[in-house]
């Protein structure tokens, strides 16, 4: 067994990869206050093929070295656009035909494995690290998941989250995007 090599990955470039079709998926970056959290995010994106990433209120933005230290570049390839107000990023999703999904725990969310999507448009929004996703997101929310756990912390790191909830969301798509190049 050897490594793949960089030239075995058959990657795309930059500019390649910005004109590519994504996925009908961005990512809600409900005031996320670790930069390295969102660094991650944004190389999670990457990785995926996200639409875009929307971050709201106090979440830092690019051009940020703490960001770059875990997006390793990412920051480049996936689109972005900072907005400040949750309201106003509720409308602008809604009039987008976006189903807005957030995951949190809640009363009436349902647990992860027992999601399907059908096809369409998803806003995934993700909250902060301390207070979860904000009550405006939630109170709009097309449907709330939580990521079923066993341990004793109530909760996982966010951006290891999103990974979790996007594939879960290919794997249900049966995406094939994962298929080797011949």
């Amino acid at each position: 067994m050897t490594k793949t090599s960089m030239e075995g990955l058959n990657r795309s470039d930059l500019e390649t990869f910005r004109r590519e079709e994504k996925i009908p998926v961005v990512l809600v970056l409900d005031n996320i206050r670790s930069l390295q959290n969102v660094g991650s995010f944004f190389r999670t994106a990457d990785a995926f093929k996200i639409e875009k990433i929307y971050l709201v209120g106090i979440t830092g933005s690019p051009p940020n070295k703490e960001i770059e230290k875990t997006a390793l570049g990412a920051t480049n390839s996936v689109a972005f656009e900072h907005i400040h107000s949750e309201v106003e990023l509720i409308k602008k999703l809604q009039s987008e035909g976006f189903s807005i999904v957030s995951i949190e725990q809640t009363n009436q969310s349902v647990m992860l494995n027992e999601v399907t999507f059908e096809k369409g448009k998803y806003a995934f929004v993700f909250g902060n690290e301390v207070f979860g996703v904000s009550q405006e997101f939630l109170d709009t929310s097309d449907r709330v998941i939580e990521i079923p756990q066993f341990g004793t912390k109530h909760s996982l790191n966010v951006s290891v989250s999103a990974g979790i909830v996007i594939w879960h969301y290919y794997s249900k798509n049966s995406l094939n995007l994962f298929s080797k190049p011949s």
